[in-house]
Parts: structure tokens; C-alpha cells; sequence
């Protein structure tokens, strides 16, 4: 249906907005070609729809003749399409010291396992306090057999790395 331009935050220009004498219009409805904007506008307004000028940047301007709120609801709804089928990958963060018990240690990947299997990113700390930083290695080592033991759920994605007082790994899902 013909609507004059009224609000001022629109996307695109409709109908007596837009400035350009001369227009090319494309779509199903018409023969694509060059067109006076008064023929245009005409045409559209005895099919009652809206002259949308597609690509301004242009000479001359691309438009097309459509219903334009329902041509920016089917914009909304495919972008919202698109959000909802982005997978938003969470980072978990397990922690422990480099003289952890093999319980304890078993604990941990449990929990590490069931992160991964959820799509989630699991960052892995070797925490150092006081005078423990003089056991870099066995946090190496722990970190290192950390991902051995989870290997069947995720892969590692960055190795060992020292940052301060801790040392961190970040491990990844697989994919199934």
C-alpha cells in the first residue's frame, strides 16, 4: 500500500523521497529498466505498494517496487534467524595447584568432561602460591596429563602457557 515517508530513522528511501529524476527499477512485478520517477511512483501507487530505492550509490538509483513493511518485517525475521542459529561458546575455568590428588585431580575432569560436552571452551589453571612457583614443571606435567586424560572430549587448543603466578591451558570440544 502507498505510504508518504513519515518516519525520519527509516533504512531506506520510499516513494516521493527519493531525489533522483531518473531511477532504474528492478523485481518481478515490472520490466526492469530505466524510468522517470513520476512513472514510477505511479506505478506503484496503482498497485498500492511502495517505490524502495534499493542501492542509492548508483546512476541511477536502483528501486524496486514491494510493500515495504512487510519487506522490513521479512529483514527483522531472517535476522533474527541468523542470531538464533550463532552458538555462543562459553569459557569455563577449572584451577588447581601443582601438588593436586589424584582424586582430586579425577574431580576436576569430570567436571572439565561435562563442559566440553555442553559446547563450552574450558580454560585450565596451575595456580602458584608462596614458594610453589618453584614447581613449574610438575604444573607443566599436570596440565599436560590434564588433557592426555580428557583427549576422547576436546582437544587441546593452546598449550601451556606462564602468565604471573599461574600457568593456564585452554582446551576446546571436538567436534562430533
Amino acid at each position: 500500500m502507498y505510504r508518504p515517508f513519515t518516519q525520519k530513522k527509516e533504512l531506506h528511501r520510499i516513494n516521493n523521497h527519493i531525489d533522483s529524476p531518473k531511477i532504474r527499477l528492478v523485481g518481478d512485478i515490472v520490466k526492469n529498466g530505466i524510468y522517470s520517477i513520476e512513472e514510477a511512483i505511479q506505478f506503484a501507487m496503482d498497485r498500492e505498494l511502495d517505490l524502495v530505492e534499493i542501492n542509492p550509490k548508483l546512476n541511477p538509483p536502483v528501486c524496486k517496487i514491494l510493500d515495504y513493511k512487510k519487506y522490513l518485517y521479512e529483514q527483522k525475521k531472517k535476522k533474527k534467524q541468523f542470531k538464533a542459529k550463532q552458538m555462543k561458546i562459553n569459557t569455563k575455568e577449572i584451577r588447581f595447584g601443582p601438588q593436586i590428588g589424584d582424586h582430586d585431580g579425577r574431580v576436576k575432569i569430570k567436571s572439565a568432561e561435562k563442559f566440553l560436552m555442553r559446547g563450552d571452551k574450558v580454560k585450565v589453571f596451575v595456580f602458584f602460591k608462596g614458594r610453589s612457583i618453584v614447581y613449574k614443571n610438575q604444573g607443566k606435567i599436570k596440565l599436560l596429563k590434564f588433557a592426555e586424560e580428557i583427549e576422547e572430549y576436546g582437544k587441546v587448543e593452546q598449550m601451556p602457557v606462564m602468565e604471573g603466578k599461574r600457568m593456564y591451558m585452554i582446551l576446546t570440544p571436538k567436534k562430533i
